[in-house]
């Protein structure tokens, strides 16, 4: 009985697995751009606090969080070559994300970023800018100040900008998704949310 009961998942499962290399296509939904993969599966998307479409990706961002496997690492990655306002600015958001990731409060404090500029419209010139928005959602002014210029944000900060750069010549907007180190995904006009997340699920499986 059991080797009858493991055939059948067998024959179910080879089906569903042609199915998805036949749904997604290399140079239609993804491109390779590195030859080998990463030795662990890691979604890495690249944004911008400023973009008003990674804004509006958040909530399929947190799909993919909840439909990958729990051996993928999710890890969104701040980009600081936007026109939307300098450079300097830019890198203090980053740095401001790594002290959110320090305090393990990532996603609330970087979803209060994203509806400071794009629900409050408001501005933001500088790194007390942020720790005004970090303060006003619960963050200690001393938690802060001992966390913004330590030796653990630092060597996060080094490692985003490292990815930044590393994969530069490839980001040519955001919001922007590189999985495994060797995947990058293509979103065409006709996938929906779910289709996306599928997508990026399937690429985090792949070697």
């Amino acid at each position: 009985m059991k080797k009858i009961i493991l055939a059948f998942f067998i024959a179910v499962l080879v089906p569903l697995q042609a199915c998805a290399q036949e749904t997604w296509k290399e140079g239609e939904h993804y491109t390779i751009i590195n030859e080998t993969a990463t030795d662990k599966p890691v979604i890495n998307e690249f944004f911008s606090y400023w973009c008003p479409h990674c804004f509006q990706f958040e909530p399929i961002a947190k799909k993919i969080q909840e439909k990958m496997g729990d051996d993928v690492k999710f890890e969104k990655v701040h980009v600081n070559f936007m026109g939307f306002t300098s450079g300097e600015t830019q890198d203090d958001a980053s740095r401001a994300l790594m002290v959110a990731r320090a305090l393990k409060k990532e996603d609330s404090l970087s979803t209060a970023i994203f509806r400071y500029i794009h629900v409050q419209k408001s501005p933001i010139t500088n790194i007390k800018d942020l720790k005004n928005i970090f303060m006003v959602n619960g963050v200690e002014e001393a938690d802060f100040d001992k966390l913004v210029s330590s030796f653990g944000v630092n060597s996060m900060l080094k490692k985003n900008n490292k990815l930044v750069q590393e994969y530069r010549s490839h980001l040519r907007g955001v919001p922007n998704f590189i999985v495994n180190g060797k995947y990058q995904a293509k979103f065409t006009r006709d996938m929906n949310n779910d289709d996306i997340v599928n997508l990026i699920v399937w690429l985090s499986k792949q070697k």
